[in-house]
Parts: C-alpha cells; sequence; structure tokens
C-alpha cells in the first residue's frame, strides 16, 4: 500500500472505529493519527495494519486492535507529570503512543514484568499493553501510592478493560467494558485440579 492509503486508512481508523465507539478525546486522536500502525507490524502485514481487531505477529506477539489503545489512553489520561511503565504485548506502538504526552516513559516486556522480583521505581501509570488473569504483586510494588493502572483482565474467557489506583498499598482493579484484547499468558493465574 502507499503512504497515501496508509494515511486514508489511519483516517478511517480514527472516523469509523474510535469515533463511532465513543473514543473522542482529541490527545487519544492526535495520537493515534500521528502514530502510523504499519511500522509495527511485519512488511506482509501493512495492509492489514489497521484491522478493527488484534494482529497476532508470531511467537505470541500481537499488536491490539486500535479500539483497545483508544480506549486505554482515553482511561489513563496520562499527563505530563507522570512517570510511566508500559508492560508491552509485543510492540513499540503504545509506547510511542504515550511518550510525548508524559514525563518519562519506560516499558518492560510482558515476561520480564511476570517475573519481576526486587527491581522498584516509582511509577504514576502502568499500562499493560494486553489482558492479564492476574495482576503480580511485584508489578504493584512499582506503583506509586495513588498511581493507576489501565489494562485488560480476563475472567472465565471473557476480556475487560479495567482501571484501578493503589490506595493504603493495595491496588485494586474495576472491569469497565467488555472489549476483545489479546491475552498474556504471562499473568495466568496458575492451574488447579478439579473435579
Amino acid at each position: 500500500m502507499s503512504e497515501y492509503e496508509m494515511s486514508a486508512a489511519r483516517k478511517a481508523m480514527i472516523d469509523s472505529q474510535l469515533r463511532t465507539s465513543g473514543v473522542n478525546e482529541e490527545f487519544v486522536l492526535a495520537r493515534m493519527a500521528a502514530v502510523p500502525r504499519e511500522d509495527f507490524v511485519p512488511a506482509e502485514a501493512r495492509s492489514v495494519a489497521y484491522i478493527d481487531r488484534a494482529i497476532a505477529l508470531g511467537e505470541g506477539r500481537f499488536l491490539a486492535a486500535p479500539l483497545f489503545h483508544g480506549r486505554m489512553l482515553a482511561l489513563a489520561r496520562p499527563t505530563g507529570g507522570d512517570r510511566v511503565l508500559i508492560v508491552e504485548g509485543g510492540t513499540s506502538y503504545l509506547a510511542e503512543l504515550v511518550r510525548p504526552l508524559v514525563g518519562t516513559c519506560d516499558t518492560i516486556s510482558a515476561d520480564d514484568a511476570a517475573g519481576a522480583t526486587g527491581k522498584r521505581k516509582g511509577y504514576s501509570l502502568i499500562l499493560v499493553d494486553g489482558a492479564v488473569e492476574q495482576f503480580p504483586e511485584a508489578l504493584a510494588k512499582r506503583l506509586d501510592e495513588s498511581g493507576r493502572v489501565v489494562c485488560g483482565l480476563v475472567a472465565r474467557g471473557v476480556t475487560r478493560l479495567a482501571s484501578g489506583r493503589k490506595i493504603a498499598g493495595k491496588l485494586a482493579l474495576q472491569p469497565l467494558a467488555e472489549i476483545g484484547i489479546p491475552v498474556l499468558h504471562q499473568f495466568d493465574k496458575p492451574r488447579q485440579w478439579s473435579f
């Protein structure tokens, strides 16, 4: 596809996927218009970079659907004073969307986040680029008091956008809207035997 066709596809994504689903915050639309999704997928997937679903990239990696990223940004409302940690689902697309909006933006792979132990740095906002069954305590410890999290949650096979805040040292996540979100299996709960 030509650069013109990609630009037209990006505009169509904003008009027919984001705006029609209630994502109308100007800062979100501006960032999603500025960052070319096709730069975050393999060459053979460039023509579907603006499809309204997640794009599998192989080896458990994905680029989540535009609506997930749009709603995530709208819910998170990142500011210039935020120190952000992004748990990546397979690309640096979310970090590219967020970086100009915040004070600092660090990234960590889902594998590293799931196995994180003692490393500690205070973040005011953690964004997880996918859905998790459980949010690891070690990752929650990286969140400042009153810091917030936006991620996907998966329960009984259904994924929902969720947000939460750390209060009195505890993080509570509230599922908000059912939406298709790729699952980060690094955060699956241990399976238990049952009848």
